[in-house]
């Protein structure tokens, strides 16, 4: 599907990029194959547009273990707060929320925000949320989620498999436990985990995030070892499973079937749409504004 997609003049890439591209390639159908935020993302910044999925029923842990009911009385809670939220969420805790960020740049807004004196929730991925707050030094709140990936690597596996391998870089999404990012050398998003993995003079490398994308830093750097990190200790069954369920719920046929079919289109409540699309742009402009060098002076928090 990776190979698919970039030969047919799509997109490989982290959520941001995906809503970027999303937003402004000329097509009037995007096929988004990934989880069902993604695709709400992508109708959310182009309700023109016809959104296709290869399955609707592709979750993410984090966006179902954020119900909007529950969290919006978690903000109301706190009135003070902005409210930030990661963009493995639904459409309707986007639209409850004053910014969308992806861990492409949460650091830089949450490191914004906090110049501004403001003191935030966070919602819903606590790790991620940690993380933000110790490097920041940010007043936040977190919401108690988690990625069913992420969640799983273990700091003292990955320690004893860093002693094994020496030579190795550990690469480390901050959606995982604390005690597995103080080990990694590069912390970050899907997009600079594989940017380091190809630029990077080290040639052994050991990868703590989604395993799917191993294929495309293999790809790219033929040369190099790419070493999946533990997710069991020992007597586990698998060591490493590093695979979301339902991003493995994409495939070809899939895709085939809502190309042909129009069928598994994502639908969206225009006044819904609308309410969620001002967090996320708010992100995207900020991201430009970052791409630029510039220094973030567009609009604040709503």
């Amino acid at each position: 599907i990776q190979d698919l997609a970039l030969e047919t003049g799509g997109c490989v890439g982290d959520s941001l990029e995906m809503a970027r591209f999303g937003a402004e390639h000329e097509a009037g159908t995007l096929v988004v194959a990934g989880v069902r935020f993604m695709g709400e993302s992508a109708k959310i910044l182009c309700p023109e547009k016809t959104v296709l999925m290869p399955d609707l029923e592709a979750e993410c842990s984090l966006d179902l273990g954020c119900p909007e009911e529950a969290f919006s009385a978690f903000c109301d809670q706190h009135p003070d707060r902005t409210v930030v939220v990661y963009a493995n969420t639904s459409a309707a805790v986007k639209a409850r929320a004053d910014w969308v960020v992806t861990s492409s740049v949460a650091l830089e807004i949450v490191s914004y925000l906090k110049s501004r004196g403001e003191k935030l929730i966070w919602g819903p991925d606590r790790h991620l949320g940690d993380y933000i707050r110790r490097e920041t030094g940010a007043d936040m709140l977190l919401w108690q989620g988690s990625c069913i990936v992420h969640n799983e690597f273990k700091g003292q596996e990955l320690a004893a498999l860093k002693a094994e391998h020496p030579d190795a870089v550990v690469l480390v999404h901050p959606e995982s436990p604390q005690s597995v990012i103080e080990l990694g050398d590069v912390v970050g998003s899907t997009s600079k985990l594989l940017k380091a993995a190809v630029s990077r003079p080290e040639k052994k490398f050991i990868v703590a995030t989604d395993l799917g994308i191993l294929h495309e830093m293999q790809k790219q750097a033929p040369d190099k070892e790419f070493i999946a990190a533990p997710t069991a200790g020992n007597g586990g069954s698998c060591k490493s499973c590093a695979f979301c369920p339902w991003m493995a719920m994409n495939s070809l046929d899939g895709i085939k079937y809502a190309l042909t079919s129009g069928r598994n289109e994502i639908l969206l409540d225009r006044k819904l749409g609308k309410a969620a699309k001002l967090p996320l742009q708010r992100m995207l402009d900020f991201a430009a504004g970052l791409k630029r060098g510039n220094v973030f002076n567009g609009m604040g928090p709503a």
